[in-house]
């Protein structure tokens, strides 16, 4: 049986569960569901994942629509060592760590830039949404300073951490909200894991570059 998931190439939060399942080597049945045309509200598709949201994975019986727990059950059930989601209990409380900080911090500053923008409300982000958006993302310089390793968590390879982070990373970029210049170690950690990840062009930065080009269009309207 194959293992299914729904998703939206524009959606960050699904090109880091692409990354990952190219890593691990699972193949998937992959579903676009068009949020922009409301696909999301299709009944059959409600009757899968009640709160609507993608990406979702349906692999046999289970369903999950949390991108940061499809990512740790992917490494899990198909990952072939530990490196992604490592057992060393400090190591993994610093993975965990970080993907905390990027779902409850940083891309709800995110959220806060883009949302009023996709929503047609205005068209150029508030002042107080990008100064939220910088300060998130220089604590998360200052995290990778301390950690002193390759990757995010501190370790020499990338963990699930780096595969959610980078994720947004690649539409902050692509949009014009993220220069390496600004953010030197960050910016470095960034082209390191283009360079690592399995597909990274593919999974991530075409969509992303695409989703920019989306963005641009909501701005430049007068």
């Amino acid at each position: 049986m194959s293992v299914v998931l729904y998703h939206s190439p524009m959606s960050a939060y699904c090109r880091s569960v692409l990354l990952v399942a190219k890593a691990v080597g699972v193949p998937l049945d992959r579903r676009i569901i068009n949020v922009f045309e409301n696909e999301q509200f299709k009944p059959e598709f409600v009757a899968i994942n009640p709160q609507h949201t993608v990406p979702t994975l349906v692999d046999g019986d289970l369903v999950l629509w949390e991108s940061r727990a499809i990512l740790t059950y992917l490494v899990g059930r198909y990952g072939k060592d530990k490196t992604l989601y490592p057992d060393d209990v400090k190591v993994r409380a610093k993975v965990d760590a970080l993907l905390y900080f990027d779902c409850g911090t940083l891309m709800q500053r995110w959220k806060a830039v883009v949302v009023p923008l996709m929503g047609g409300s205005t068209h150029t982000p508030s002042p107080e949404s990008l100064k939220q958006l910088h300060e998130a993302l220089s604590w998360l310089e200052t995290m990778l300073i301390r950690h002193k390793g390759k990757f995010a968590a501190g370790t020499e390879d990338p963990t699930v951490a780096d595969f959610a982070l980078v994720a947004g990373m690649s539409s902050y970029e692509a949009c014009g909200f993220f220069q390496a210049e600004t953010y030197p170690v960050l910016g470095a950690w960034l082209e390191r894991c283009k360079k690592v990840m399995p597909g990274y062009q593919e999974m991530a930065g075409d969509d992303a570059a695409k989703f920019a080009e989306l963005m641009r269009s909501k701005m430049n309207k007068a």
